[in-house]
């Protein structure tokens, strides 16, 4: 298991300044038919942790009374939340973008089969993890058959109209790197994943996104027990490109866990490095921000911040250069 102290000790990131908020990302649950090496959340087949009716309500009401314009739904699998598709038909209802961070190989599992066609009727735009074009990398990070699993999934969603020219049905999709390395340039890595499946498996989509792994949970671990942690964090230190502070996403999202806890990202999400009440300092939940000024409060920041930076920078939206 992973501590947080090695990432918050003497931490000499730069302070972030807070925007106002324009993207709720919504983790739903640790839930997921996958159990993948740089998972950040450390999801798989016997998580049980699922946001109730409560707290999905809680969401809607932020939705309605915000500015916020993008509900971002992750997990684990955030379709294999039984929730999921009450969320994102009362959220379009809203007249917000949805994004569904969606593995590929769910849309394949017995009972989600009819989860493509869900997802093309409400216009829901789609985040696909394919950490790499190549089989062997893919089964390597993700587990056995899982690449020609997203493959059928690809297949299917073009077959919707994803990624298809002027359907109006966004499709891209999301590179890991398979160690302990930055990603190569967003733009020839693009190039390069659309001729290899275009040939091989006639499948189009419309970006790719590449994202810097971060220490932290079920990579971080690995990193930890192969001896590589120090060595990571100095690339991502070394590699830190300070033009790519103006791009982090932590400036104009919050992200809540499956409980209604508040954070600035995904990742400090999963450091359990929650923001907290500066009235009785305890931890923020979605039903205190209608009452919360969210501009006064400082972004929190710790060493696994360097991931955001290295390079070309990473998001959820892919590289910031």
């Amino acid at each position: 298991m992973l501590d947080t102290w090695p990432l918050l000790k003497n931490s000499q990131f730069p302070d972030i300044e807070r925007k106002s908020l324009e993207v709720l990302q919504v983790n739903l649950g640790y839930l997921c038919n996958q159990s993948c090496l740089h998972c950040h959340v450390n999801a798989g087949p016997n998580r049980t942790e699922l946001m109730s009716a409560q707290t999905i309500d809680e969401v809607l009401s932020i939705l309605r009374e915000s500015q916020a314009h993008t509900l971002d739904l992750t997990g684990g699998a955030p379709e294999m939340n039984p929730l999921f598709r009450t969320l994102v038909r009362k959220a379009r209802a809203l007249g917000v973008k949805v994004i569904d961070r969606c593995n590929l190989s769910i849309l394949s599992e017995e009972g989600y089969l009819d989860t493509t066609a869900f997802l093309a009727s409400h216009q829901v735009e789609v985040v696909a993890s394919l950490p790499c074009y190549l089989e062997e990398n893919v089964d390597g990070q993700r587990g056995k058959g899982v690449y020609q699993k997203s493959i059928d999934g690809l297949r299917m969603l073009n077959q919707a109209g994803y990624g298809m020219v002027d359907s109006g049905l966004t499709l891209n999709l999301v590179y890991n790197p398979t160690g302990p390395y930055l990603p190569p340039g967003q733009q020839q890595l693009e190039r390069d994943y659309k001729a290899y499946l275009r040939q091989h498996y006639e499948i189009e989509f419309n970006q790719l996104f590449t994202i810097t792994n971060m220490p932290i949970a079920r990579f971080g671990s690995s990193l930890i027990s192969k001896g590589l942690f120090e060595e990571y964090m100095n690339l991502l230190k070394d590699s830190m490109n300070l033009a790519n502070m103006h791009g982090v996403m932590c400036k104009n999202q919050l992200s809540i866990d499956w409980q209604g806890f508040v954070y600035d990202c995904d990742f400090n999400q999963m450091l359990g490095l929650n923001l907290l009440h500066p009235k009785h300092g305890k931890r923020i939940h979605i039903s205190d921000l209608a009452s919360l000024n969210m501009a006064e409060m400082d972004i929190i920041v710790a060493d696994h911040c360097f991931g955001c930076t290295a390079g070309q920078g990473s998001s959820c939206g892919g590289a910031l250069e």
